[in-house]
């Protein structure tokens, strides 16, 4: 698959949903592919490139493939779940909102279980309020990517932090952030993704835009340590800022994606994101029909301050919104799922129907 400038080129038509060729044409787009994790967490099995890696047997079993199908998905975390409830030790690696959960749930389902939580940062969620925050201890990336891997005479993986301090596990599940999709932007102009973390370039009006000629790898590094410096700060509207323009006012991207102006990556944001594309390119239609003034301004994002609920186990939560920090109980096993259903136009009044 590929982007052009007005088409999209499929890998195969698709007559049954009137697409009869492998040739789409368009006038505007919104992007958001989003991001994916890291292997073994990736349920599609792609490297950063997006191409197709074959799961390696974990611990003598041999993963399910999974292409899209409901059931292939629901075998692939059957399987995992197995994984799982094998290790006598597990090492989740990543105090991010992931890390957590993974840590939280398998201490509560296998309470006897030896479960490590280790994160890069003095805080987890570190975007986030301090009451939410536990200390931690910063892991050497790099003894996770050693080849051969390092096991001690037990077969148990082991890593190591900054400190030397040296962690065995049986199992090590790493949650060190997700990986945007960008990859058909790149290939549709350089220009647009930041080459540091792979974010597409926006502007505020969320349209693609493209990166300034001078900015540089090593500028883009230095800016991305500057804001992890500040990174417990809230992001504030900016008035002053010099309005960009693109070769690009037709394309669109939000969520995962988009380098959206500090705004962390959740599915509140893309959703309000969306919407400013939406009336953005109906003000863009309206316009090429003469049906507004050409001066009218586009809408603009502002991203609001952060905000999130975390599981903690199966029955908690600790959440931080609008300024409020709290804890729940008593969540349901499925967090809810149920309550979603509805906004894609399919009433849920029992939970087998979920599952048909």
């Amino acid at each position: 698959m590929s982007i052009g400038k007005d088409t999209i080129t499929l890998s195969k038509a698709f007559p049954e949903h009137d697409l009869p060729t492998t040739t789409v044409l368009y006038d505007y787009m919104v992007y958001a592919l989003g991001s994916h994790m890291p292997t073994p967490l990736n349920l599609w099995a792609l490297d950063s490139s997006g191409s197709y890696v074959p799961p390696k047997p974990v611990k003598g079993r041999q993963l399910p493939v999974y292409r899209g199908m409901k059931s292939e998905g629901i075998s692939w975390l059957k399987e995992h779940q197995k994984i799982v409830e094998d290790a006598p030790s597990v090492l989740v690696v990543g105090g991010g909102a992931l890390g957590i959960q993974f840590a939280t749930d398998i201490a509560a389902i296998h309470p006897t279980k030896k479960v490590t939580l280790l994160h890069s940062r003095k805080r987890l969620l570190p975007r986030f309020d301090e009451a939410m925050h536990t200390e931690s201890e910063r892991l050497d990336l790099l003894s996770v990517n050693e080849e051969p891997e390092k096991v001690n005479e037990s077969g148990q993986r082991v890593v190591r932090t900054v400190t030397g301090r040296e962690i065995a596990a049986d199992l090590l599940l790493l949650c060190t952030g997700q990986t945007p999709n960008t990859g058909l932007l790149k290939a549709l102009d350089p220009a647009t993704v930041n080459p540091g973390d792979s974010l597409a370039h926006i502007l505020r009006t969320m349209q693609l835009g493209v990166l300034p000629p001078s900015t540089s790898t090593a500028e883009i590094e230095d800016s991305l340590k500057k804001a992890s410096l500040s990174e417990s700060a809230t992001p504030s509207a900016t008035t002053e800022e010099p309005i960009e323009e693109t070769p690009y006012p037709h394309i669109f991207v939000i969520g995962d994606a988009a380098d959206a102006f500090g705004a962390i990556a959740a599915g509140h944001n893309a959703f309000y994101q969306g919407i400013v594309a939406a009336n953005n390119i109906l003000r863009l239609i309206k316009r090429s029909q003469k049906a507004s003034p050409e001066d009218e301004p586009l809408e603009r994002y502002e991203p609001g301050p952060p905000r999130i609920k975390v599981s903690v186990g199966l029955d908690k939560a600790v959440f931080q919104s609008e300024g409020v920090i709290g804890r729940r109980d008593g969540a349901p096993d499925d967090l809810g799922a149920s309550t979603m259903w509805p906004l894609y136009g399919i009433d849920v009044t029992h939970d087998d129907q979920m599952y048909e």
